[in-house]
């Protein structure tokens, strides 16, 4: 399991910081993280002396069993309160209950260890990708983008394929916008049909084992106009630059112009509205991420989307995005469906 192994890494950090006898974990995603546990009501104390308790209530007493067998498991609706309180009776550097225990916080610690993936979590996000990846390709096959059908049904028809393949449920809402509708990055499929003629782009992904994946494709219903043609040709070049910028070392800043100068001198800086990128993971959207105030740098190991998008009011728009893994020399990419231009 790699539960252990994540919490002593934990552990070397909370040492760095000093201060402090243990981190109290109460982020149902980062408790995940650290032991394994899914349910809806956890708390963990992760101790520097290698002392850990894990609490649920009642209701997980066998879940906690299951997926949690390296730590014992306090049984107690209070969580959090009752963790200290047992830390408080079975530490002896805490032992002395006359005072209060000082509470400190200690913010990102987790989320650092979170933004580099190891091999148990890079597997589930390549499985999540191709989930996405087999269920467009088979809503494809069946001609399930074709004039007539709604932006909702599309929506709806991709997640159902998506389930049926194994996915725990969507990544998160998914987007499907046809037409003018295209512009507006984050549109909410409606009843709006698709028309020959439309641009349309699909942004959506797959949750897999607790991690997401995160694909965008547009696609055009009938041939290509040329200014379809032209504005899909820019994105992709775009996407293709910043792809090639991930890089362990590179500041996200740098990686984010590196898409967003090639939109610029086509003359669309102002349609480019949002950041070129994000982490992915156990929440669709984590650090790093890769924009204009962006901070820090990549490493070998982060998961990141590269989705420049160019979107023409009243007219329609593009977005290209995939799942990447940063490693040293070219990133992988953990979405493989083409990026060339489909005229269905």
């Amino acid at each position: 399991m790699p539960h252990p192994a994540r919490r002593d890494a934990l552990r070397a950090l909370l040492a760095e910081a000093g201060e402090v006898d243990a981190l109290l974990v109460t982020d149902l995603v980062n408790v995940r993280y650290l032991t394994g546990f899914t349910g809806s009501n956890a708390s963990l104390l992760v101790g520097v002396d290698g002392r850990d308790a894990f609490c649920t209530d009642g209701r997980y007493t066998i879940q906690a069993a299951a997926e949690v067998p390296d730590l014992p498991a306090v049984i107690d609706r209070a969580g959090p309160a009752a963790l200290v309180a047992v830390t408080v009776e079975g530490h002896a550097a805490l032992a002395d209950a006359a005072a209060p225990v000082p509470l400190h916080r200690v913010p990102g610690l987790v989320q650092r260890l979170r933004e580099v993936k190891d091999a148990d979590e890079v597997a589930a996000l390549r499985e999540a990708c191709a989930v996405a990846d087999t269920a467009l390709g088979d809503l494809l096959a069946a001609g399930g983008l074709s004039p007539g059908r709604t932006e909702r049904d599309v929506a709806l028809d991709l997640e159902v394929r998506m389930r049926r393949l194994g996915a725990t449920a969507p990544a998160f809402e998914s987007i499907v916008a046809a037409g003018a509708n295209a512009a507006v990055p984050h549109h909410r499929p409606t009843d709006a049909p698709l028309r020959r003629g439309d641009l349309v782009t699909l942004d959506f992904g797959a949750l897999v084992d607790g991690y997401h994946s995160d694909m965008t494709r547009t696609v055009v219903l009938g041939p290509a106009a040329g200014w379809q043609r032209e504005l899909y040709a820019l994105v992709a070049e775009a996407q293709r630059a910043g792809c090639a910028a991930l890089v362990p070392g590179a500041d996200v800043r740098a990686v984010d112009a590196a898409a967003r100068d090639v939109v610029a001198a086509a003359g669309e800086k102002e349609n480019f509205p949002h950041g070129l990128g994000h982490g992915v993971g156990l929440r669709i959207h984590e650090a790093p991420g890769l924009g204009p105030t962006g901070t820090g740098a990549l490493a070998a190991g982060m998961t990141v989307t590269v989705e420049p998008g160019v979107y023409l009011a009243g007219r329609g728009g593009v977005r290209i995005e995939d799942t990447l893994l940063v490693r040293d020399g070219e990133p992988e990419p953990l979405s493989r469906t083409t990026r060339e231009l489909l005229e269905l």
